[in-house]
């Protein structure tokens, strides 16, 4: 989707309002797809979604490759810092530098913190979004000069969202992942990997950070319809709710160490599994009907190509469902999520 905003006005609007406003000129993603903005159109994965019904609640009702029916939560975490109402992929090739001056994503939907989890489903690993950020960073300079490109790489607020398929995708799912760890070891596994990711990034200007936490993934519909096909009913699967509990624990532990130790840096610990759970546990009182199954197709176990415009059972309104599809939450899920996190931990950055 080409960018609603003439890129001259743009790029005026990034580098005086930013200025004025003092503190985030951009909003820069790392992360999987619950963040990914499109990057996975234009590589070679099954794991896409350009197209309907995803996006036919964002802007022009176009699928853009995110895993939503319209926003992600950067997105609304831009606009809600007075940036763009939305974050491009940048391997979109309808964007250029002066769009991505003021934010850029670099996630893949199905990546990891492991390089294993990303070989799951032939997706972008963690380490090729740090060398699609170095290229971003030398094409800034050239664009806008050193200065006022070193100021939106320092000042600029670092989304950093992944993990969950770390576990679904590898660990529960590979025996040999599985054979060399102890669930407890891959978890420390993990936090080693997130912690040489900051290090990486902070040694190329990053200095605002917010490390996502892992959401309640034991109760995304596609681990509940699991429970249920193994006879357990459709109840969430709490082993893989106390996962993310235990390994959250030791996200915001790496997160207090960080910022103790490293000269400059801010990170803050964004954590979505309270009010997710919340969420899922009384849908009502946020405004849902379902939280179950998902609005797209039968809502058990559909995701990415098994959610398309054919499938007859997808939802009319999108917004009586907290899922999406059977891994991804709806629009409105994600915007209640980023209201929640700019009161406890991004308001730090406003």
């Amino acid at each position: 989707m080409a960018s609603p905003f003439p890129a001259t006005c743009l790029l005026l609007f990034i580098i005086s309002g930013a200025a004025a406003a003092g503190k985030v000129p951009a909003v820069i993603v790392f992360g999987d797809s619950s963040v990914d903005a499109g990057n996975n159109n234009q590589i070679s994965t099954v794991l896409k979604s350009n197209f309907r019904p995803y996006g036919r609640d964002f802007f022009g009702g176009r699928p853009t490759g995110r895993f939503s029916n319209g926003r992600i939560p950067p997105d609304f975490i831009s606009e809600d810092f007075g940036l763009r109402p939305f974050v491009p992929a940048y391997l979109d090739p309808q964007y250029n530098m002066s769009d991505f001056a003021g934010g850029v994503c670099f996630a893949s939907a199905g990546t990891g913190f492991d390089n294993a989890t990303s070989n799951v489903l032939n997706v972008i690993p963690l380490w090729k979004e740090v060398e699609y950020y170095k290229d971003y960073r030398n094409k800034l300079k050239a664009y806008m000069g050193d200065t006022k490109a070193n100021y939106i790489i320092t000042e600029a607020l670092y989304i950093i969202s992944l993990g969950t398929n770390d576990f679904l995708e590898n660990y529960y799912s590979l025996p040999s992942t599985r054979s060399k760890y102890t669930v407890d070891q891959f978890q420390d596994f993990l936090i080693g990997a997130a912690e040489t990711f900051v290090k990486e990034i902070y040694g190329l200007g990053a200095r605002k950070m917010s490390l996502t936490g892992l959401p309640p993934m034991g109760c995304l519909p596609l681990e509940r319809t699991t429970n249920y096909v193994n006879g357990n009913g459709d109840k969430c699967m709490d082993g893989y709710n106390d996962v993310a509990l235990h390994f959250n624990g030791k996200l915001s532990d790496l997160v207090t160490k960080m910022n103790e130790e490293m000269p400059g840096i801010r990170v803050v610990f964004s954590n979505p599994y309270v009010v997710f759970m919340q969420i899922i546990r009384e849908p009502s009182t946020f405004g849902f009907e379902v939280a179950s199954v998902a609005c797209c197709a039968t809502g058990m176990f559909e995701m990415g190509y098994l959610c398309d415009e054919l499938n007859p059972f997808t939802c009319a309104d999108a917004n009586k469902y907290v899922f999406w599809d059977s891994f991804h939450p709806t629009e409105k899920t994600s915007r209640i999520i980023v209201d929640y996190l700019m009161k406890h931990s991004l308001h730090e950055f406003l």
